[in-house]
């Protein structure tokens, strides 16, 4: 193989992993539940972030994709008091897409990574966390949790993320 071959099919394989569709398999869900909220931004995701640290619980912007809310229920994520008041009510969802054929209906051949920062929001809000699993290619979703993953899982392998 050519380097100039080889730099094209890295370049394919780059693209193919980008966050990009990741990032599009989250918007694609957000869309599809009536209860969820995509995960505020700037000055409304630091008011959501302080009311949880004030309950206890601390946790990384990028451990959750989406928030699910009661049906029915609107959250002003700028106003600290109805932040405040909705919180227990609250469910944080981690968002995992695939888009390849070996993914079974089960989700067995589903290959993601977890993150330190969703492990530790998972430990620390409990039921109040959630996986969904979505299969791009079947539009099929699983809910589900970091235990049952954990438990489920056929096998893993840790890795340390660096940048620097």
């Amino acid at each position: 193989m050519k380097p100039s071959e080889v730099i094209a099919a890295k370049r394919i394989h780059l693209a193919r992993l980008a966050n990009q569709q990741g990032a599009a398999g989250e918007l694609l869900a957000l869309h599809e539940e009536d209860t969820w909220v995509p995960r505020p931004k700037g000055n409304a995701l630091k008011i959501l972030l302080e009311a949880l640290r004030e309950t206890g619980i601390t946790i990384k912007a990028s451990s959750f994709d989406a928030i699910e809310l009661p049906e029915g229920t609107e959250v002003d994520f700028l106003n600290k008091e109805q932040v405040r008041a909705l919180l227990p009510a609250m469910v944080f969802v981690e968002v995992k897409t695939a888009n390849q054929a070996r993914v079974k209906p089960d989700f067995s051949g589903f290959f993601f990574a977890l993150t330190e920062s969703e492990i530790a929001a998972a430990e620390v809000l409990g039921n109040r966390h959630k996986v969904v699993l979505r299969n791009r290619l079947t539009g099929e979703s699983l809910q589900t949790s970091i235990p049952d993953i954990l438990a489920r899982a056929k096998s893993s392998s840790w890795q340390l993320s660096v940048q620097l």
